[in-house]
């Protein structure tokens, strides 16, 4: 099954609703990047709410970058979604060790860590991109976008993720669902969201069990109702071409690109957000150089 996000609106008009399968971007995602389970688990939590938040911001041709910086022995996570939830992203470090709050159970807190930042930026497209950043509460990631979108858009938002690293470490299923309160939400419609949310249960259940998008957003929600409006298929897809990496290169400045020249060595460069490697010869880099030094 290809995976793909819903998005919807609770009967009463007062709660906005996403939620999406991403097993098969996760699974792309650990294969590029040779991820350990924890990191595995850490890194399709943050493809998910990535793709999700790039989808809900419906700005042609922006972007929406996620990074998550904590003191575990993960590193930096950055994720970069299109106004799609297309997204690609890395981790700063891959192989990390097996940590598990209980049998069963990895330690995804453990793993990213609680002392650090939560950072989104958003390309809208205007002069200068919006940038918010909180710290981390938990480490957890969902608990961490929801404290997010409460205290950098003052919007009630709830966020729940879940990937489900199998026994052969690979990725079984991963999803996840955001649900925003509208102004004006009257306390009914707030306790039956908590009440649905409590009755719903872990998202890895809901997905290994078979539900899909829609199933999970209808158990989350159960008595509002819910009405979809859009579904939207999503993968991860980055956008590396040779030309984007000869701008890069030629952004490395006279002084570097003349070294690369001199060593006379086949010079590879390897796309950080996919498995794409470029090779330059010598000679065109210093057809690069030869540009940059008429420009």
């Amino acid at each position: 099954m290809s995976d793909y996000l819903v998005r919807g609106m609770s009967m009463d008009g007062f709660v906005k609703a996403v939620a999406i399968r991403s097993t098969e971007l996760t699974r792309r995602g650990a294969e590029i990047h040779k991820t350990t389970p924890n990191a595995t688990a850490a890194f399709g939590r943050a493809l998910t709410a990535a793709s999700m938040m790039g989808n809900m911001q419906k700005v042609d041709n922006g972007s929406m970058t996620l990074q998550i910086k904590g003191d575990g022995p993960i590193g930096t996570i950055v994720c970069v979604s299109d106004p799609t939830g297309n997204v690609r992203g890395y981790v700063y470090e891959p192989n990390v060790p097996v940590v598990e709050k209980y049998p069963g159970k990895l330690d995804v807190g453990a793993t990213v860590g609680t002392d650090g930042t939560l950072t989104v930026i958003r390309d809208l497209q205007m002069k200068e991109p919006y940038v918010g950043s909180i710290p981390l509460v938990s480490g957890e990631i969902a608990d961490d976008v929801t404290a997010y979108f409460a205290q950098s858009e003052q919007t009630p938002t709830a966020c729940a993720l879940g990937v489900l690293v199998d026994t052969d470490c690979s990725v079984k299923v991963a999803g996840g669902y955001i649900l925003q309160l509208l102004p004006g939400a009257p306390d009914e419609t707030i306790d039956k969201l908590e009440n649905g949310i409590k009755r719903a249960g872990a998202v890895t259940a809901m997905l290994d069990a078979g539900l899909t998008p829609e199933e999970m957003l209808g158990q989350v929600c159960g008595d509002l109702g819910i009405l979809f409006m859009e579904t939207t298929p999503v993968e991860y897809k980055c956008y590396c071409t040779r030309d984007r990496v000869e701008a890069a290169l030629i952004s490395l400045g006279k002084k570097e690109l003349a070294e690369i020249v001199e060593e006379d060595k086949p010079f590879p460069v390897e796309c950080q957000f996919c498995d794409e490697k470029y090779v330059f010869t010598p000679a065109q880099i210093a057809d690069l150089l030869k540009e940059l030094e008429e420009k």
